[in-house]
């Protein structure tokens, strides 16, 4: 039985990825930071009560701005497999907490590999670098683009992935870096375009809300389902040899695009409902990102299972359901403060 360590757990990618790895026999150890309201709904029915003796999910308070603790955690929990997917993620934010961007998913990843080199534990890492390190570079981009990072996430996380190219050649770790293209779920934070956008759609279809406030709908991305691209981290530390990968789907589409799709499923103009508000433009917009996976399909046997019409229908279902339950306290007389962003 291996033991896993994710940062990060309690995400969208984590907690698919903890699915995962206990579907495969894995005992999984999650970092999550204190809260004073439970943080954890992603991966609740997931957890087991400590006591019981079959519980092989465990949690740890932590961060990444604490080196020292990192490396205690490491070398008490001495995992076999390390997922690195903690990070301040939004971009348009990284731009609001520029500092803390660059501390967080920047520096974040240099305290992972200074406790794995410090403990001397063998194990196995998976960088989530991220297709926003391409930024202006032009398309279809894959391992070897040069990256033009065009905020400062990515910036961060061009860093973070250069970082961990040096500490494999400097002392032969088995870290990879994986390059994934945008990916999205029903579990996907309601801040991220794709949820915000299938979110307040199911939520005007039965009146709960007015108006959508969206920034650059021209802006084109390579979409894919979260859950086939935790399958390609793990597939990464499988290998003989580290190395790094981009994971895609092959196909780009504009937020537009995307913003059709979902008022079209559920027979609604998106042009009634849908504004323009610049708080939601970045001082620097990445126009273009199309990723080039023959890399991971030839050498990991990867490929997507879901595709971008099948990712739109998966997220407004999911959407909808959670909007019924909405609307049905919301006629009981519960008034839910709409605080989407």
């Amino acid at each position: 039985m291996k033991t896993a360590f994710i940062t990060g757990i309690t995400g969208q990618d984590g907690s698919y990825l903890a699915e995962f790895l206990l579907d495969k026999g894995y005992t999984v150890h999650g970092l999550i930071r204190r809260s004073s309201t439970f943080n954890t709904d992603r991966i609740d029915h997931l957890y087991k009560d400590v006591h019981d003796p079959s519980a092989r999910l465990h949690l740890h308070f932590g961060d990444l701005s604490v080196s020292g603790q990192l490396t205690d955690l490491l070398h008490t929990i001495r995992p076999d497999e390390i997922y690195h997917l903690g990070a301040q993620s939004h971009v348009r934010v990284s731009f609001d907490m520029p500092e803390y961007t660059g501390d967080i998913t920047g520096l974040g990843t240099l305290r992972l590999l200074e406790a794995i080199r410090k403990t001397g534990i063998t194990t196995r890492f998976y960088q989530a670098s991220s297709s926003e390190m391409f930024g202006a570079a032009p398309p279809p981009q894959n391992q070897d683009t040069p990256f033009q990072p065009q905020s400062p996430y990515a910036a961060a996380k061009v860093y973070a992935h250069y970082v961990v190219k040096n500490y494999r050649d400097a002392y032969g770790l088995f870290v990879c870096n994986g390059i994934l293209f945008n990916h999205e779920s029903p579990r996907r934070g309601e801040t991220f375009v794709t949820r915000k956008i299938t979110r307040a759609a199911t939520r005007i279809k039965l009146g709960l809300q007015q108006k959508l406030f969206l920034g650059n709908l021209d802006a084109k991305r390579d979409w894919g389902f979260a859950g086939d691209y935790v399958e390609a981290m793990w597939l990464m530390l499988q290998q003989d040899k580290p190395d790094d990968y981009v994971i895609a789907l092959g196909e780009t589409h504009s937020v537009k695009e995307f913003l059709e799709k979902v008022f079209q499923k559920l027979s609604l103009d998106y042009q009634k409902y849908v504004e323009i508000d610049a708080r939601y433009f970045r001082p620097t917009d990445v126009n273009i990102l199309l990723g080039d996976a023959t890399k991971a399909r030839d050498i990991l046997g990867w490929k997507p299972k879901v595709g971008f019409e099948e990712l739109v229908d998966m997220m407004v279902e999911a959407d909808m359901e959670l909007a019924k339950k909405e609307k049905t306290l919301h006629d009981a007389g519960y008034k839910r403060a709409d605080n989407i962003r």
